[in-house]
């Protein structure tokens, strides 16, 4: 007798055309979760107030995956940055101007940072809250015209979590809290969310009652597993408290011949590359201390040396950056780029870094595109307090494991890096293989803590079924 598949429900503000790596786990869940018996759907928003566009992410949801999209209330992204005076980068260094303008104590400054602050006291817990109204009302014509057995609320924005324990209350659905980022860790470094001790209170009650609201919470870590199972314990909820950590999708890595861009240094350098954001948590200034470092002891050894950075800077990192210019270091910024693209910049480079800040709980952070790096199978800098990422990669012959605080280690392992590779020494691989990380074996976890919550019976993988790029979008207006 074969199964009727079961049916879920993500909440998930950030999902394409959104760019950016907090968008892949809800789309690779969808695109695999069918293998184990479950379909999808997603609520989500119609005009995301996001910087980062990436429509190819698409063309991995099913069709059996049904998109209902409502519009928020917020700003634009672009009036956020504006009104913020952070503006972020996706090209070159900042100008004159707004280097000068960081420093500026112009009264304009001191207005909108006054209305900043009244504005994230209101919207709570974030500014997403506007789209909780319309997203509210979609969820339920949805759920009213069809059937689903659990709702998984992904954040941040944690405006979501709230939208599906709305929904799960009202209709009677399991809820499951998907912490992508831990609430706290969130509201310290993301940009904006600089947050007053009075909204701190207010969202540690919030949480508090979502978590009591909840039949499981999901983290990416196991220590981050740990902190939210305080948290719930501190709320007296007896919540479930699990962890999945994101993957990487091996259909996204089959081009074993890319060809390595030109960016018109030559092809013959030594390539590091880093792929993501650039800003208060994920720092450039470790590596460029350690390269100024190499510039003062083996300057030779940098003339040899090309790095790439692709994705978003905020103006401060881009000063950082900016040190580079009295080195022997190769520069090459480039703005954000798909992910097909980003994925090709990792294979064709020789060595690749990942950056955390040395911050109270960035030990517990596992960066979603080290799963990535992992796929590669090329070295890589690990540049993050030890923890739950030194912990994970222990075995791993690719990892090159550095304090952030210690840039003459950090130089060290570049120039040994650098010394192996133009010797042509391969890494010692061993038995090590990245297969274990994949989005398929992540799917199947999620899926069997799901069926867990409806008594459902877990099935095995069937064999992967084609899908076309285009899954059912409604869109449904305020």
């Amino acid at each position: 007798m074969v199964q009727t598949p079961r049916r879920v429900l993500f909440v998930a503000y950030q999902f394409p055309p959104s760019g950016g790596i907090g968008v892949h786990r809800v789309v690779k869940f969808t695109k695999y979760l069918p293998e184990f018996g479950w379909e999808s759907s997603v609520l989500t928003v119609a005009n995301p107030s996001v910087p980062l566009k990436d429509e190819s992410l698409l063309k991995d949801v099913p069709d059996s995956t049904e998109i209902v999209r409502a519009r928020t209330l917020e700003p634009s992204y672009q009036f956020k940055e504006r009104f913020s005076g952070r503006k972020t980068s996706n090209a070159g260094p900042p100008t004159a101007a707004v280097k000068a303008g960081r420093s500026s104590l112009h009264p304009s400054r001191l207005i909108k940072s006054m209305l900043r602050g009244t504005a994230n006291l209101l919207c709570q817990p974030d500014m997403q809250v506007l789209w909780g109204p319309n997203a509210y009302h979609a969820g339920c014509e949805l759920l009213r015209r069809k059937p689903h057995d659990v709702i998984v609320a992904t954040a941040p924005p944690f405006s979501s979590f709230r939208v599906g324990a709305r929904l799960a209350r009202k209709f009677g659905i399991p809820l499951v809290l998907d912490y992508r980022d831990e609430w706290g860790i969130s509201n310290t470094y993301w940009e904006n969310k600089q947050q007053s001790g009075l909204s701190q209170q207010i969202q540690q009650r919030m949480q508090a009652r979502l978590l009591r609201a909840a039949s499981m919470a999901i983290a990416t870590t196991p220590s981050s597993r740990q902190s939210v199972q305080n948290s719930a314990t501190a709320a007296g909820s007896p919540v479930r408290c699990e962890y999945i950590y994101n993957g990487f999708d091996p259909d996204d890595f089959t081009s074993s011949n890319a060809s390595r861009k030109d960016y018109g240094n030559g092809t013959d350098l030594f390539r590091l590359a880093y792929v993501g954001t650039l800003w208060n948590l994920n720092p450039i200034e470790p590596l460029v201390k350690a390269i100024e470092q190499l510039q003062q002891t083996s300057p030779e050894v940098l003339t040899r040396l090309e790095l790439v950075v692709a994705g978003r800077r905020t103006p401060d990192q881009e000063a950082v950056l900016d040190r580079l210019n009295e080195t022997a270091c190769r520069l090459i910024r480039l703005p954000f780029v798909s992910h097909d693209e980003a994925i090709r910049l990792m294979e064709t480079s020789d060595c690749l870094t990942l950056l955390n800040a040395p911050v109270p709980g960035a030990e517990r952070i596992v960066n979603g595109k080290i799963f990535e790096y992992l796929a590669c199978e090329k070295p890589f800098l690990l540049i993050s307090p030890e923890g739950d990422m030194w912990e994970m990669t222990a075995d791993c012959p690719y990892a090159l494991p550095c304090d952030p605080l210690k840039p003459e280690q950090i130089a060290l392992s570049l120039s040994s890096e650098m010394e192996r590779h133009e010797a042509g020494i391969p890494a010692e691989r061993a038995v090590w293989t990245p297969a274990a990380y994949g989005r398929r074996q992540r799917a199947e976890q999620l899926a069997e803590m799901l069926s867990s919550l409806t008594s459902a019976t877990p099935i095995r993988a069937r064999d992967k079924k084609p899908h076309s790029e285009n899954a059912v979008d409604s869109l449904t207006s305020p």
